[in-house]
């Protein structure tokens, strides 16, 4: 046996497969993890693009809720302002009607205290003519003394 003629072959194939290995497969492989690396790392950053997106998000939606809730504020306030407004208003236009409605009474009662007045001095007035006329014992003609009557009654006012 040719130790020394095996040891030499073995050397050739294992430099044969060496260069076929560098030249044909690991260029693929290498690639392959190459690409690999590259996704991750575009991952990892588009991940941390997407971390600071999101709380650029966060600040803009805390912005906007405190907006929101400053708007809804006022909104609240001017709706208080104006239901006060309102308020003072039916206010005003009740003692108003309030107002008009007891003046409107007030004459009423005036005038019915009026009706009743002149009610009883046609009364009086007929009673007196009544008296007279039994005192002087014959008949008074109320048409002839309806100026003595107009007298009487306004006397009695």
């Amino acid at each position: 046996m040719y130790l020394n003629a095996t040891l030499v072959i073995q050397m050739i194939v294992f430099a044969v497969l060496w260069w076929f290995t560098a030249k044909f497969v690991w260029p693929p492989i290498t690639k392959a993890l190459d690409e690999r690396s590259r996704k991750i790392a575009d991952g990892l950053a588009a991940a941390d693009r997407a971390k600071t997106e999101l709380v650029a998000a966060q600040k803009r939606v805390d912005e906007e809720i405190g907006k929101a809730r400053a708007s809804a504020t006022e909104v609240r306030g001017n709706a208080e302002r104006q239901a006060a407004v309102l308020l003072e208003e039916a206010r005003g236009e009740a003692a108003r009607i309030v107002t008009q409605a007891k003046k409107a009474a007030e004459e009423e009662a005036a005038l019915a205290a009026q009706r009743a007045k002149d009610g009883l001095r046609e009364q009086v007035a007929a009673l007196a003519v009544s008296g007279a006329e039994r005192i002087l014992r014959k008949e008074i003609d109320a048409a002839k003394h309806a100026d003595l009557l107009s007298n009487l009654k306004s006397e009695l006012r």
